[in-house]
């Protein structure tokens, strides 16, 4: 981190939240599954995934928004075809 936070402020709560809600959200990071990376860099790539649907795609419950629209970062939800490369 560059700054030097509160010690008092930091929690570790939410770091955990956000590891119980990708391991919930992807077959990969389940127990007993064969929905498995066998290459890191596919993992990478399937984590990268989830975290842009989960901030930029998803709608969640409490905000009624998407996280990246209520920090001001977009306007609107991103749909799933601007998501996708430029190969199609």
């Amino acid at each position: 981190m560059a700054d030097n936070p509160d010690r008092k402020l930091i929690y570790t709560s939410y770091v955990e939240r956000q590891n119980l809600t990708m391991r919930l959200s992807m077959r990969r990071f389940n127990g007993l599954t064969n929905a498995f990376s066998k290459r890191v860099e596919n993992l990478a790539h399937a984590v990268s995934l989830h975290f842009m649907n989960y901030n930029f795609g998803r709608i969640h419950k409490t905000l009624r928004v998407t996280p990246a629209i209520e920090a001001g970062v977009l306007d609107q939800s991103v749909e799933p075809r601007e998501n996708r490369g430029s190969g199609r």
